[in-house]
């Protein structure tokens, strides 16, 4: 059955509380290397974050985000006391909006607009950086994987707000 945007569902998916903001933004430079914490990125249509190592080949990749509320339920599914942003390996942690929300949505993150593409689930390095059961762990709250439409920069403090 075909997805009715008139729905209640559809207006019910449509309405969130409040923008988000951006708690952290980080960058990996090459495979294998820890990710860089910044303070601003330059994202690129089609390309990706300046200073990732990631490009964006399939698409639907130019970047990834992860919910901050999620870090401390992670951290406890893992056993651990807290899990940096870093560990995870996601580009942008946003705090105050569901990123769920965002999949196939349009917003904007400073200059920046993005489209949520597909949930980012976590891969096996998950086991290596939070322990046995660490992939476990993270699994419904890998966050958000988006492509770039209007490249521009955006900095931690910055809103995330649907279009």
């Amino acid at each position: 059955m075909p997805f009715n945007p008139d729905s209640p569902l559809a207006k019910l998916m449509a309405t969130l509380p409040r923008a988000g903001a951006v708690e952290w933004i980080g960058v990996r430079p090459a495979r294998d290397v820890p990710m860089t914490s910044i303070e601003r990125v330059q994202a690129k249509a089609g390309a990706g974050l300046t200073g990732d190592r990631y490009k964006g080949g399939s698409g639907k990749r130019g970047l990834t985000l992860i919910q901050a509320e999620h870090l401390p339920v992670i951290a406890q599914l893992a056993g651990l006391d807290a899990v940096a942003a870093a560990t995870l390996r996601r580009n942008v942690v946003v705090s105050g909006i569901p990123l769920i929300a965002l999949k196939e949505r349009r917003f904007r993150i400073g200059d920046v607009v993005l489209e949520g593409t597909e949930p980012c689930d976590p891969c096996s390095r998950m086991e290596d950086a939070l322990g046995p059961g660490g992939y476990n762990a993270m699994r419904g709250m890998g966050g958000l994987c988006a492509r770039i439409i209007e490249g521009g920069t955006f900095a931690v403090g910055d809103a995330v707000v649907p279009l």
